[in-house]
């Protein structure tokens, strides 16, 4: 009862804010949408014009959910005024044929919804062009009205930028540029604390460093502000912020070394680690270039491995000692990656920082190779994003074959329908639908009783569209499914009212048509990946572990041999790198999902799962087999290789147990099906002689262990959101 009472306590709390910020968008929706359609209706008596004028409205500020600021929404939507005029022109010509209006609704509906792997922006846009498709796709088929069409669909569109642009300005969150250099500040201090007085961190700082790096988790994030793009400029500031948390772990991480003659170089490097944090700080504010601290850095960690790199000889460097020098060129590393990023997220090609070769293989590489190359690593049925594509362009076509085939009236309501019931889980699906149909049936007896009673007086329906209009976009968001379903019904019959003869059957229409909608909806539900991304995330971390397994044994198997490779030019890396995308993006839907009610998949169910150290296990491999590969490469002697040959088989053999743990197959052992704790012995072995890349091995090995440890521990709730 309590935690009943909490939950509606909470709930409450919230309803004010959640009913201002929908008043306000219903607003500026009910006034350019009123605007623009009494303009064309009643001024220049061009219905066509009026109809789209109010659609393009509907579609952009009601059904579409673009992140941002009202002025972030208005630049992209100013951008999609050319696709706008190419779905209305398209559905236009295609709708005269059935086949061509089937065959158009699968490949543009695949489209658009595929769409999502853009970003935010796109996937938040998705319905509403869907919606400006879906219209002209529908009788009348009238091709010689196109000019009429795409008026009012510029119309809308233009006066909603504005509007978005002018009324009811919303505060600007922090952007991620500033959320990545007020981390990189963090860095400098510590870094600069290091340098003066080494000594490990304390607690607090761990606390500060695990609140930096929250602040930049994408789920932490405000959407519009997320570097989610697959552009050269997203990327990169995606790479700065990973590169960022990964230096803040690094410095909470990193040993003291005390009262030895290589003190100064570890210091060197930490000082210049702290200033190129500082100039990275100030590129992401101001611009400011950071090639001069990158090349001050680049120049002190030269000197400190030169210290520590080659083979021991007469006075060997002590163990521990090697080890601080690891782990310091680990910082250094990871410093050197944030500057480069970070000057690349800035200046784009004109980025004045040497990037290293192969980790930055994007910034040479023009735009559509890069959205070509997102929508390539989507292209396949394990990506969350191609699964939903699939579904709802199914369901879509479904629908509008049976509009055509079966002279379905008002068709195009049944597509509505479906676009906006159809969820990525049947359970959702089908408790959408339920509440749905009860909403658009109380709807249908109230627009039944309206059109009875105000008959074919246009004036009345004038006067009550843009009331009725404030009310559904300012309820129907916050009340959920049902009270929007219901309102959206009796606003069309407002709509149409006062397009053509009114009569109380329009109401009985749109029940027929929403009861069609929604049961293709669930069909195509129950087909196409019911369970959404719930099972999904599991196969994809398994196959992330799986993949990440063979790169650490390879790399540890080079690393014994003295041996160096292009890690980005490695098969292996390529696949892990898009088992990481796949898995992030399941992860992500997984956030927006419910949570599922008792077991679900094939054979024994594991306990709750960090998932988000699973990510950042995969990002782990990678960096860590780049650096280990890169030349100068030291070669190890017989004991050191076999010490670290046999814990990178170690590692490997304890991600494959975790792989199968969140993913058991038919021939998966039963001991295998656990989640048990990964701790393993032999990290603290120190071979004689061994090189300081030995070290560094061993250092990434035992953090890759950390992870495996955190994804078996039971996540907190508090810092997956």
């Amino acid at each position: 009862m309590g935690d009943s009472v909490g939950v509606w306590g909470l709930r409450g709390a919230r309803l004010p804010a959640a009913y201002a910020a929908s008043g306000r968008r219903a607003l500026r929706v009910t006034v350019v949408a009123a605007a623009g359609f009494y303009l064309f209706r009643y001024g220049l008596d061009r219905p066509v014009a009026a109809t789209y004028a109010l659609f393009t409205v509907v579609a952009l500020g009601g059904l579409s959910r673009i992140p941002g600021t009202g002025r972030q929404r208005a630049a992209f939507m100013s951008r999609l005024l050319p696709v706008c005029w190419a779905l209305v022109a398209v559905g236009t010509c295609l709708s005269v044929r059935t086949w061509s209006a089937v065959a158009g609704m699968l490949v543009i509906g695949f489209t658009l919804a595929f769409s999502a792997v853009g970003g935010p922006r796109w996937a938040g846009t998705a319905p509403g062009l869907q919606l400006l498709y879906i219209l002209p796709s529908f009788p009348p088929y009238d091709p010689g009205s196109l000019g009429d069409r795409l008026i009012g669909t510029t119309t809308g569109l233009v006066l909603f930028a504005a509007a978005e642009a002018l009324l009811f300005r919303e505060p600007a969150p922090v952007p991620y540029r500033e959320r990545t250099a007020r981390a990189a500040m963090v860095a400098e201090g510590w870094a600069a604390r290091l340098a003066g007085a080494p000594a490990a961190l304390g607690d607090a700082d761990v606390r500060a460093a695990q609140e930096a790096g929250q602040a930049l988790r994408p789920l932490n994030v405000p959407e519009a502000e997320r570097p989610a793009g697959p552009g050269a400029r997203d990327r990169a500031l995606t790479h700065t912020g990973l590169a960022v948390r990964t230096l803040l772990g690094r410095l909470v991480q990193l040993p003291a070394v005390r009262g030895n003659d290589t003190a100064p170089d570890v210091t060197d490097v930490l000082r210049a680690v702290g200033r190129l944090a500082g100039a990275t700080a100030a590129c992401l504010r101001a611009q400011a270039s950071p090639a001069a601290r990158q090349r001050e850095l680049v120049e002190a960690r030269a000197r400190l491995s030169a210290v520590s790199a080659g083979p021991p000889s007469g006075g060997s460097l002590p163990p521990a000692v090697l080890r601080c020098h690891a782990a310091v060129l680990e910082v250094a590393d990871a410093a050197l990656v944030m500057g480069a990023a970070a000057d690349l997220a800035v200046r784009g090609k004109h980025a004045t920082v040497e990037l290293p070769p192969g980790r930055f293989w994007y910034a040479t590489v023009p735009a559509p190779l890069l959205w070509w190359h997102r929508a390539i690593g989507h292209a396949g049925r394990r990506s969350v994003f191609f699964q939903n594509a699939v579904r709802m362009a199914l369901a879509l076509t479904a629908v509008r074959l049976v509009a055509g085939v079966d002279t379905l009236p008002h068709g195009f309501w049944a597509m509505l329908a479906t676009l906006t019931l159809t969820r990525t889980t049947l359970g959702e699906t089908w408790s959408t639908i339920r509440l749905a149909l009860a909403g658009t049936l109380a709807g249908a007896l109230v627009s039944a009783g309206v059109l009875l009673l105000v008959g074919s007086d246009t004036a009345v329906y004038a006067v009550l569209l843009p009331v009725w209009m404030l009310c559904a976009f300012t309820l129907g968001p916050v009340r959920g499914v049902g009270w929007a379903q219901g309102l959206f019904t009796v606003l069309v019959a407002l709509v149409f009212a006062q397009l053509a003869q009114p009569t109380w059957r329009l109401a009985e229409v749109r029940m027929l048509d929403v009861l069609v909608g929604s049961a293709i909806g669930a069909v195509f539900g129950v087909l196409a990946w019911p369970r959404g991304a719930h099972d999904e995330l599991r196969h994809a971390a398994a196959d992330l572990l799986r993949r990440a397994a063979e790169i650490v044994v390879a790399t540890s198997a080079s690393v014994a041999g003295g041996a160096t490779a292009v890690p980005t030019g490695v098969p292996g890396h390529r696949s892990l790198e898009r088992a990481v995308v796949l898995a992030e993006s399941a992860y992500a839907q997984l956030q927006s999902e419910p949570t599922p009610l008792g077991g679900r998949g094939r054979g024994p169910q594991p306990p709750a799962v960090d998932w988000q150290a699973t990510l950042i296990a995969g990002h782990h491999t990678l960096w860590g087999s780049a650096r280990l590969l890169e030349p100068p490469c030291t070669s190890l002697g017989p004991a050191a290789a076999e010490s670290a040959g046999v814990l990178g088989e170690r590692v490997a053999g304890r991600m494959l147990l975790v792989s199968a743990a969140l993913d058991p197959g038919d021939d998966t052992p039963a001991a295998a099906t656990s989640l048990i704790d990964p701790a393993l012995a032999g990290f603290t072995t120190e071979p004689a002689d061994a090189p300081r890349r030995y070290y560094a091995t061993v250092a990434w090995l035992n953090s890759l262990m950390t992870d495996l440890t955190r994804i078996a521990r039971p996540p907190d709730r508090s810092t997956q959101a």
